[in-house]
Formats: structure tokens, sequence, C-alpha cells
């Protein structure tokens, strides 16, 4: 791949301006997945087993998150026990803190599509019957930002493993065991945002559940005479 980077590069350089192989590198492994989640989309509007899969995919994610969520509650106990046996429990402190990193960002998809993530619905509601243009623009936005994200995550990891980031902590993790977590969160993250972007150019909706009250039918008050 790197050598194909710089290939392409060498040819952009002979017609163009100065070339950046490793942003090169990154855009021949970004579009390749962009177009397999358009693939995938398509198919799920389709095949009900597909969507189930793509779902699953997210599912997965937040029950991961809800396990590193138990395990920094066990982590959290045994240095409170600890610390009442008088028995060291050296970079707990750090454990629970990968822990917590690993449960934040598993959960990004699945918390994506649950409805559960901040959204300021005002300026799409104000849209009336030209929201779907205004949620395109909003996921078009969102996809590229987390896709953005999720590279330079990655971008990160592997510079980690290259110059053998080491913990500062007294558990001395090195630092891309961690960070592996966030590099798969970012990556399901990118993954769900182009999902719900394909699938409203392709069939007007999206997964996100709704979250709003707004979204929800307001209830009904009884008349007088049947209270």
């Amino acid at each position: 791949m790197e050598g194909i980077a710089k290939g392409v590069c060498g040819v952009i350089e002979g017609i163009g301006p100065d070339c950046d192989w490793r942003a090169t590198r990154a855009i021949l492994v970004i579009v390749p997945c962009v177009l397999l989640v358009l693939l995938l989309t398509w198919l799920g509007t389709r095949a009900r087993l597909v969507r189930r899969a793509m779902d699953g995919v997210y599912t997965l994610g937040g029950i991961v998150s809800a396990l590193f969520l138990l395990a920094m509650l066990g982590i959290i106990v045994g240095q409170m026990v600890a610390r009442w046996s008088g028995v060291a429990f050296p970079g707990s402190t750090n454990y629970a803190g990968y822990c917590m990193a690993a449960a934040s960002f598993f959960a990004l998809a699945y918390t994506l599509n649950s409805g559960a993530h901040i959204r300021v619905n005002l300026m799409l509601t104000a849209l009336g019957r030209h929201r779907r243009w205004g949620e395109i623009w909003c996921f078009g936005i969102g996809a590229l930002l987390a896709t953005y994200f999720a590279r330079y995550a990655i971008k990160g990891t592997l510079e980690s493993i290259r110059w053998n980031d080491i913990s500062q902590g007294q558990d001395a993790t090195p630092l891309w065991i961690p960070q592996i977590a966030m590099c798969i969160g970012t990556v399901m993250l990118a993954m769900a945002v182009w999902d719900n972007f394909f699938r409203l150019l392709i069939d007007g909706g999206t997964n996100v559940e709704a979250e709003t009250v707004e979204d929800a039918p307001a209830p009904q008050t009884p008349p007088l005479e049947a209270r």
C-alpha cells in the first residue's frame, strides 16, 4: 500500500503541486471502506439479514462497552479491598481509566443508533418538510468528521507502537494496548454515521431511534365529560 501511495503521488506531482504520500495512502484505504459501507447499506435496504448483521455490530459494541464498565467496577472494588487489607494494587487507577476510555469509545456507534447522543433539533425542526435535506447535511459532515477522527486515532496508535510509548503510571502499560479500543470505537462510529448517511440518501430513513419528546406523539387530554 505504501508503494502504491508513493506511486500515485509521483503521478500527481508530475501534473500538480507536491503530494503527501501518507495522506494518499489513507485515502486509498478510506475510500474502499466507505464504498463497502455503501454496499452493505444498500443491501440492508433489500435484505433484512444484512441489516440485522450491521445493527448487530453496533449492538456488540454496546455489549463490549458494558463489559468494560463492569471491569472498571471490579477494579475499583479491588482497589478498595486492597486499601482496607493493606495490599498493594499498583496501577489500579490507570487500569480503571483504560476501562472507562474503552467503554466510552465502544459505545459510540450503539449510542448513535439508540438516539442517546445529544442532538440539537431546533434548526432541523424549523426546516419542516425540507428536514431530510438538513439531516443529509448533518450526517454528511458528521461522517467526514468521524472518518477524520478514526484516521488519526489509528495514526496515533501506530505512532505509539513505533516509538514504544509506555504509560508513565505504575502500570507501565504500552499505550497502544488501550488505544486499540479507541481505534475500534472510532471506526465503528464512522461506519455507523456513513451507514445513516447512505440510508438517508437511499430510502429517506435512518437507524437512529427517536430520542426527543417532540418526536413522540403528544399525550391526549381526556374531555371534561370523561373525567
